[in-house]
């Protein structure tokens, strides 16, 4: 039947090319018309396939040759051109070499007085110029100024015939050589005089599609340097500003607006950052490293976009097929374990951290001297460690009840997903959630009226105290002894009024802990949230709700600086390479000389408005995204504006409901010690700040973004401090460390902190070691305690990713705990953590290296002992364990995601990379162990957080010296995965529409502990009496466990892979100039117009262009 089918269609379009009868081409052109109106465009391509292009084309050409051309035929014929060519990547090409673009150019001149045989001719002019050739080619036959007579100024009369013009006129532009001889002859004026008109003449916004396609005219040729010359001289960027600047929130002007944004855009003259240097603030002498050169002196032309290119190209190329290169096919590559990096003998170091292995039972119990009763009264009574009374004191007292309470600490399993939210219905209204109401009468007062410390006075009188009780000077030395003693008595009054409710938090530990942490600059100050401490807010806060129009609105700001810039303070008011701008009058304060702030510079733009800078990563130029820094001097119930100017991500999740989070000093001191989430009018876009040619040595340049959003801070005279996520400080770590290893009962619970090596700075990267202490000191205890597999976790390889931290501290702190599924997890494996892989980059604000400015998750390949220790140790330790037959069941890296929801997994698998990548090996052949998507099959069904449908297990050779890949590649851990959670907050599953908070990313942590539980359970190694306590357990929990003990055939809270991606911005602006109306993008509309033109010629019509389909032209 198809044969008979293809016969068919190539007998009719053989006839159409011979075939001199008239009747028999109108019977034949009618066929195909009915055909191809109906079904999809397969018909269409099948058609191209059969020759149906050179069938239409060669008609037309003998048709228009003749002595008097039949229009009966040619306006039919041009339809079906119009149908077809847009759809076949040759068209252009056929038409130049079958003469087709003459013959349609002449009869286009013939009928420029008769309307509808010129909208015709039009229509193929359009599809004949969707090629970038075939365009160069019309206009140099004089295509363009046969356009000029058909796109006149605003007249009501001709309207679709003015379109069509304007709109083939945009499509010729595209071609670089016409645009040059656009603007030779004039035409950029003509172009902005015509826009001028139709838009102050189209009151009723009735001919928008005319409009937009003025100003795609004027993209197109400002797209070259010499375009943008001739649109500046001519006032355009002025034309164009002051012309649209009030329709922004015009919705029926949304095309034109567009259009005129990414102009103004690519118009804006590029400049360099305002910073003396792109490369850090900071920078630490590494042994082996090169002293950079310095920054050689910048001019102008530095920051001119790059040339044209003096050749078109065709755009028409055959597609490509879609493939990930960076896919790793190489089987061997995947499959072989090559040899020790090190000496097997440097293994035998790492002895000493696995003393559980071979120690007695005596080693394990307290040191001599040391009385455990008094060390567990001690414990007990310390006041930031929970007691058995309140597990984890996560309830306030009743004069805090704003917070929420709870009275007693849920076991884990009645927190697993369970498709409903477990979030209070509250937490999901509105847009944001505003500061707490004051249940206190004032700062300085307990909540039963009693005076403790006039802070209220102390902040109102002296401005410069509260700098002091934010940021404690940690040095002693003061030249002021008195103010200094003074501040003294503050401080501890303070720290003695601290809330005992922040549990495994101390101040007094957390100062004695940062003087011993070493930064690269001279930190004297500490945050005062990292030394407070942070109480989770009770529920998580919903995404925020995308206002429309704010990107429209910021970059029109944007270029308003550049048209009127005498309205622009531009005051540098902090500068870390110029302190002495610190202390400018009028104006917020800012500060970041603390561990991990990052702010390297603020401009004041406009009295509330500031321009900021983050600082690079040390020993880079790059990895601008993470900041932390402290303002003072607020008023309250003022928008403030901040914009970040050198974010380097080409998107972010600050454009789908992120927000940044602040900490407010007399919240804290008012009950409230909390980060919570802030801002309005987020959005992230490009802006014109390029860095130069000179620093990249002629290599593509660096593109940056900018965050805005404005901040309506609580309280007057405030100190408040604002970060891209909730900080975690390596002060912070081991401050919880500490406390954690006091709160543990040393009689059931193995809790070791030792110290894996020393990093670059000099400062001490942790690991922890936690598992159950052996029933006894018999053979069989002792044998069971020293045959436990290990379960290996680290986070925090990327100093940026806060949200990592915070999920290791949910899992540690659930690890130790009387949760009867950490009794069990601790009974049966041996945990061994490093909860911080990059501790200088942390304490540094770093967002992604090292000291030496390398990615350390790059380093896991051959690391060095001298120059990526951390790495070098945890790969050591790693292997050690391997060599010793005791290879982790799990080894799992934690990470943060900043342009994904949700939680989710990346693991390794040789199949399905090879399936991906459509490799022509076998993959029958190949052996694998399919465990690895068990764990995140049931995190999927466990934690509200997570996703199935965002895990991916292939294997990119750009990974390859990565954690996951290396484990899992170099020491057969089939289950090696990197956990990423995303900064912003979840698209499905309970937690759906919320950003995430410190208790949701910390909850995260405790649910992946219990995957490996119930990872166990499923595994057929899994003990008789192992499985005896799960059900044990599962008859106390109301079989809550046993729900997710049944293997799912399907993964009920996964969300779609729909998901996986985020839509495009409801006003996304692409600022790049080649990306308009492409042929792709003309499909619907042009069918669309001339479907419209059928219809109005059945009802006898001739239509003016507007809005809708039934709207009657003026005669």
């Amino acid at each position: 039947m198809a044969e008979q089918e293809a016969s068919g269609l190539q007998v009719l379009l053989q006839t159409l090319q011979t075939c001199s009868d008239r009747e028999s081409i109108l019977a034949i052109l009618q066929i195909l018309g009915d055909l191809l109106s109906v079904g999809t465009d397969r018909r269409i391509r099948y058609m191209i396939s059969k020759g149906g292009s050179e069938a239409l084309l060669q008609t037309l050409v003998d048709t228009a040759r003749a002595a008097s051309p039949d229009y009966d035929i040619l306006l039919p014929l041009f339809r079906l051109l119009a149908k077809v060519g847009l759809r076949d990547k040759k068209f252009g090409q056929k038409a130049l070499e079958l003469e087709a673009l003459d013959v349609t150019l002449i009869l286009t001149r013939k009928n420029l007085s008769h309307g509808q045989n010129l909208l015709h001719c039009l229509w193929a002019l359009r599809v004949f110029a969707s090629s970038v050739t075939t365009a160069a080619m019309l206009g140099i036959n004089g295509a363009m100024e046969l356009l000029f007579k058909v796109i006149t100024p605003y007249t009501r009369k001709h309207t679709r015939i003015i379109r069509a013009a304007a709109e083939v006129l945009a499509s010729l532009l595209r071609s670089k050589s016409n645009s040059r001889r656009a603007v030779n002859r004039g035409y950029v004026t003509t172009l902005l005089r015509l826009h001028q008109d139709w838009h102050s003449r189209d009151t009723a916004n009735t001919h928008v599609l005319i409009r937009r396609a003025l100003v795609l005219c004027l993209k197109h040729i400002a797209a070259l340097r010499y375009g943008r010359e001739a649109f500046l001289a001519a006032q355009g960027m002025e034309i164009l500003f002051s012309t649209t600047q009030n329709c922004l929130d015009d919705k029926s002007l949304g095309p034109v607006v567009s259009v005129v944004l990414q102009i103004l855009r690519q118009c804006h003259p590029k400049s360099p950052l305002p910073l003396v240097t792109t490369s850090s603030a900071y920078a630490f002498p590494v042994p082996g490293t090169v002293t950079p050169e310095p920054p050689p002196v910048l001019t102008e032309e530095d920051f001119e976009d790059d040339g044209d290119e003096e050749e078109d190209k065709d755009s028409d190329s055959e597609d490509v097929k879609e493939e990930d290169d960076d896919l790793e096919v190489d089987v061997n590559k995947l499959s072989s374990r090559p040899g020790l990096d090190r000496p097997a003998e440097e293994l035998v170091q790492y002895e000493a951290m696995c003393l559980e292995l071979s120690c007695s039972f005596e080693e394990l119990e307290p040191r001599p001297g040391g009385d455990l009763k008094s060390e567990e009264t001690q414990h007990a009574n310390h006041p930031h460690i929970p007691t058995d009374a309140s597990p984890k004191q996560r309830c306030l007292s009743k004069d805090q009840s704003s917070w929420g309470q709870d009275t007693a600490q849920p076991s884990l399993l009645s927190m697993v997903k369970r498709g409903r939210s477990t979030v209070p219905p509250a937490s999901k209204k509105g847009p944001g959630v505003k500061p707490c109401q004051n249940t206190q009468p004032s700062l300085g007062m307990d909540s039963s009226g009693n005076e403790i410390l006039d802070v209220q006075a102390f902040l109102r009188d002296d401005a410069w105290e509260v700098a002091v009780i934010s940021c404690p000077e940690m040095s002693a030395s003061s030249p002021d002894a008195t103010r200094s003693r003074e501040t003294a008595e503050v401080i501890d009054k303070l720290l003695q009024r601290h809330p005992k409710h922040i549990p495994f938090h101390d101040p007094s530990v957390y100062v004695a802990k940062a003087r011993r942490t070493r930064p690269v600059a001279d930190f004297k100050m500490v945050a005062f949230p990292d030394l407070w401490g942070h109480h989770p807010s009770p529920s998580p806060q919903p995404l925020l709700e995308r206002k429309c129009g704010i990107q429209r609105i910021k970059i029109f700001e944007d270029v308003q600086r550049f048209i009127q810039p005498s309205d622009v303070i531009n005051k540098v008011v902090f500068s870390l390479d110029e302190p002495w701008q610190d202390t400018a009058p009028n104006c917020l304060r800012f500060s970041s000389r603390f561990e991990s702030g990052n702010l390297r510079k603020a401009i004041q733009v406009r009295e509330f408005e500031y321009d900021l800078l983050v600082n690079a990563d040390v020993n880079t130029a790059q990895h601008q995204q993470w900041f932390y820094f402290r303002v003072s001097g607020t008023r309250a119930a003022v928008p403030y504006r901040f914009n970040i100017i050198n974010c380097e991500k080409p998107n972010s999740q600050f454009n789908y409901g992120m927000q940044p989070t602040v900490y407010s000093v007399k919240e804290a001191l008012l009950g409230r010690p909390t980060w919570i989430r802030t801002g309005y009018e987020i959005c992230y876009y490009k802006n014109q700040y390029r860095q130069s040619a000179a620093v990249t040595g002629g290599a593509s340049r660096t593109c940056y973004y900018t965050l805005t959003f404005a901040v309506t801070f609580p309280h007057n005279e405030d100190v408040c401090y604002l970060a891209y996520h909730y900080p975690y400080t390596y002060t912070t770590l081991m401050t919880h460390l500490d406390i954690l290893e006091k709160s543990v009962n040393p009689k059931t619970v193995y809790f070791r902190q030792e110290v894996l090596c020393q990093t670059l700075g000099g400062n001490s990267c942790p690991l922890v070691t936690v598992t159950a202490m052996p029933e006894s000191d018999s053979a069989d205890h002792l044998e069971q305690f020293r045959q436990r597999p290990y379960q290996v976790i680290t986070a925090r390889v990327h100093p940026g990713e806060s949200n990592a931290s915070w999920v290791m501290k949910g899992a540690l702190e659930f690890l130790v705990s009387s949760d009867p599924v950490a009794r069990l997890l601790r009974e049966n494996f041996i945990f061994k953590i490093i909860p911080m892989l990059n501790p200088d980059g942390v304490i540094n604000g770093n967002h992604r290296c090292s000291l030496r400015g390398e990615d350390l998750n790059r380093q896991w390949l051959s690391p060095s002992a001298h120059l990526q220790p951390t790495i070098y140790h945890a790969k050591g330790l790693l292997c050690y364990l391997s060599s010793t037959g005791r290879g982790p069941v799990v080894f799992c890296d934690f990470h943060g995601h900043s342009q994904k929801k949700n939680v989710f997994l990346y693991g390794c698998s040789i199949k399905e990379t090879l399936w991906q990548a459509e490799s022509t090996v076998g993959t029958s052949t190949v052996l694998e162990d399919v465990s690895y998507r068990t764990l995140p099959k049931i995190l999927d069904e466990l934690a509200p957080a997570f996703t199935m449908g965002s895990c991916s297990f292939l294997v990119e050779k750009s990974r390859a010296s990565t954690a996951r890949v290396v484990v899992w590649r170099e020491m057969g851990v089939s289950r090696s995965y990197t956990m990423e959670s995303s900064y912003c907050g979840c698209n499905q599953g309970p937690y759906q529409g919320l950003q995430f908070g410190t208790r949701e990313l910390e909850e995260m942590g405790a649910m992946f502990c219990l995957g490996l539980l119930i990872m166990e359970l499923k595994s057929a190694s899994c003990s008789r009496q192992l499985l005896a306590r799960a059900t044990s357990l599962l008859n106390a929990e109301e079989a809550a466990l046993d729900h997710h003990l049944q293997r799912c055939s399907s993964s009920s809270g996964s969300a779609p892979s729909a998901l996986d991606d985020e839509p495009p911005c409801m006003e996304e602006i692409d600022y790049s100039a080649a990306s308009s109306s492409g042929p792709e993008g003309s499909f619907s509309e042009l069918d669309r117009q001339i479907q419209e033109w059928a219809f109005h010629q059945g009802e006898g019509q001739e239509e003016e262009e507007g809005p809708g389909p039934g709207r009657k032209a003026t005669p």
